[in-house]
């Protein structure tokens, strides 16, 4: 299934989001930067994309790290998945976290995470005074481990 996401770059040396094979999930999103950027260990930056967008109605855009990046070089974003919705027209920015004991640099241009377009389920919350019973029930983390 294809479908149109339209792109605006914010500035002429923003890179568009582009997948790396024709079956990747993720289009590469990459830093747009004046100078390469030192990201020191426990630090959190925000990194600018110079791009914005227009995800359509009934789907939202996930901003996941790169796998090579987060393994080998300990950079990932924050909060760990990024959620651009789909009335949003601002700037896409990642906010990369060094999670490895040395300083990582980035460099402009440089590929620091990756967009993935899903569809999203508008659900309507309605409160309830009970809910249906289930095998699992209220049994917390690691209960279904046992």
């Amino acid at each position: 299934m294809k479908l149109t996401v339209k792109i605006r770059k914010l500035h002429p040396g923003a890179v568009l989001p582009r997948r790396s094979t024709a079956s990747a999930a993720g289009a590469d999103l990459c830093a747009l930067l004046e100078e390469p950027l030192t990201v020191y260990p426990g630090e959190t930056v925000f990194v600018h994309t110079g791009l914005s967008c227009e995800i359509p109605e009934g789907y939202g855009g996930f901003v996941f790290a790169r796998s090579g990046l987060a393994s080998k070089q300990g950079l990932a974003p924050a909060n760990k998945v990024g959620v651009i919705d789909s009335d949003y027209r601002g700037e896409i920015m990642v906010a990369l976290h060094n999670h490895a004991p040395l300083p990582v640099n980035v460099e402009n241009g440089q590929r620091i995470a990756q967009l993935v377009i899903m569809p999203v389920a508008m659900a309507e919350y309605v409160e309830e005074e009970a809910l249906s019973e289930t095998e699992r029930g209220a049994g917390g983390f690691g209960s279904t481990g046992k």
